[in-house]
Order: structure tokens, then sequence, then C-alpha cells
């Protein structure tokens, strides 16, 4: 079955700007040579003895290439429709950690937000994209699967028969 025009439309919208959600941070951090997530980390409030962990200068810089390359791989993934399953469920990931980060219990950030806020949104979104396999919607996952299906197939019938040879019952 196939989604209606307007559905399909909103699926790519929400893919689109979840894309820029993540591309637009991930130009900044990776043409950035300053960017390090140690200032980050050392301000969280809720969980700090955890992130302070990955706050360490060894830590931090790897963990700052890890988030600015994972922003644009995520983002670039969304954007083109390609492993949008794989990429929807990462980004909704790192949703929920930048959530925790972002703790003040029960404040999120600030006063404003009481217990939700725009990270768990996010993560919605994007657990929505993966479940309703948005890639599918003018993007490369469809193109992807078909050609990844069609070379299996064709494989198998290029293969070899096998003929089995069955043994006749012996007489007694």
């Amino acid at each position: 079955m196939q989604r209606p025009i307007t559905e399909r439309i909103i699926i790519l919208y929400l893919r689109v700007a979840m894309a820029w959600t993540f591309l637009y941070p991930a130009f900044r951090q990776t043409l950035s040579p300053e960017f390090s997530v140690a200032g980050f980390l050392n301000h969280t409030r809720t969980f700090h003895e955890f992130f302070a962990i990955f706050a360490t200068p060894s830590a931090a810089h790897v963990l700052s290439i890890l988030v600015a390359y994972g922003h644009l791989l995520i983002g670039l993934s969304l954007l083109v429709g390609v492993l949008v399953r794989f990429s929807a469920g990462f980004g909704a990931l790192l949703m929920m950690v930048y959530w925790m980060a972002h703790m003040d219990w029960p404040y999120i950030e600030d006063k404003t937000n009481f217990i939700i806020d725009q990270h768990l949104v996010y993560a919605g979104v994007l657990l929505y994209l993966g479940v309703v396999r948005a890639g599918h919607f003018w993007g490369l996952d469809a193109w992807v699967q078909s050609r990844l299906l069609s070379n299996k197939f064709a494989s198998v019938a290029v293969a070899p028969e096998v003929q089995v040879i069955q043994s006749s019952p012996s007489s007694t």
C-alpha cells in the first residue's frame, strides 16, 4: 500500500528538517579547530559525574571528533535518504544523551522546559522517520534496496544447479 502524497510530502519535510538539524552544527563543528565537547560536558548538572568522565582532555578530543562527524553523517544520511533507519536510531539516541546532559531535574536547560524539551521531540521525530522507512520517500533507500535484492536474485539465477541424488532404499 502506498501512502497518500500529502503524507509522503510531510515525511520528506520532516526528514529534510531533521537533516538540517544535524548538518548545521556539523558544519560549525567540523570547520572549527577550537570545537570541543569539554565545555558542554563540564556544565552538566543531573548526571555530572557520568558526563565529566568524557570531559577529560584525552576523551574530549576523541568525543569531539565523533560528535562532529556523527552529526555530519546522520545529517547527510537523512538528507539523501540512505540508511535512514540506521541513522535515525543513532540520531534519536544522541538526542536522548543531549536531553540528559541538559537536565537539571525536573527542568531541562532552563525553567521554561519542564521534563520535555526539543531533544525529546527530535528523538520522537527521528524514531517516526525510522519506523515509516522515510528513506523510501524520495530517498535512496528504496533504490539501494531494489539494487541489493535484484543482485541477490540475479546471483541465485546464475548459480549452477545442484543435483540431489536420492539413495534407493536398500532391500533386506
